[in-house]
């Protein structure tokens, strides 16, 4: 087989594309890892797979009949890289995970890298729009999907005028049809403040937005937080 630049060009041209095209959606949505990114990981995979095509080119005649090659370690070796790339957009945030989409976006931009360098156009044209699909219109899908939303809640009591304990905390709290678990609690200033945080959950944000304006009603309360996470 001897070098086909046309093919070669054809292809990482082809990989750009199909790349970008997935950049793009995550460029449009202020992710990290955006059209360049997802570009180049789709390039640089095609590029390393046209190596593994053309290799019997790059390898003396004399040796020909001792060389095994194994085209499959090659995209091993591409998917192990690309698991260190999308560990690096993975943002662990309290008990929100941001990142986990776009670290998939890559894993699937890089597998049709390595489809393209190949040479198998259809699957890796079929891939593309799937990957499109699903990011763009599944995010529309699953903001209508019922969905729990979890916040940390933090409520500091002064000592003296405290009169709300644990259960009737939790029973205004349920009021507001909020669920509340994982409490811990905080003697601080001396012992003047007493401090509650827990992990609530609610299917509606205005729940969490109710139970603030209670708050602010109480007289005891000296403080308190309600963070989504």
């Amino acid at each position: 087989m001897e070098f086909d630049y046309t093919l070669m060009t054809s292809r990482l041209l082809l990989a750009l594309l199909a790349g970008g095209i997935i950049g793009i959606e995550r460029a449009l949505h202020g992710r990290e890892a955006g059209f360049r990114t997802h570009a180049l990981v789709c390039v640089s995979s095609s590029l390393l797979m046209i190596l593994m095509v053309y290799q019997w080119e790059l390898v003396p005649a004399q040796f020909l009949d001792t060389v095994r090659a194994d085209p499959s370690r090659m995209a091993q070796g591409i998917m192990t890289g690309i698991g260190f790339l999308g560990a690096g957009v993975i943002i662990k945030e309290g008990l929100t995970v941001r990142g986990l989409t776009t670290a998939a976006s890559i894993w699937m931009t890089a597998s049709i890298g390595i489809v393209i360098g190949m040479g198998l156009y259809y699957p890796a044209f079929l891939a593309v729009l799937i990957t499109v699909v699903t990011l763009s219109f599944f995010r529309w899908v699953e903001n209508r999907l019922p969905s729990q939303i979890y916040a940390k809640f933090t409520v500091r009591f002064i000592r003296s005028k405290h009169r709300l304990d644990e259960d009737a905390l939790r029973q205004l709290i349920s009021r507001h049809n909020i669920l509340a678990f994982e409490s811990s609690y905080t003697l601080d200033n001396e012992g003047k403040n007493f401090e509650y945080e827990m992990t609530i959950r609610s299917k509606n944000q205005n729940d969490f937005r109710q139970l603030a304006q209670s708050l602010m009603d109480m007289d005891d309360v000296y403080e308190f937080k309600i963070v989504p996470c």
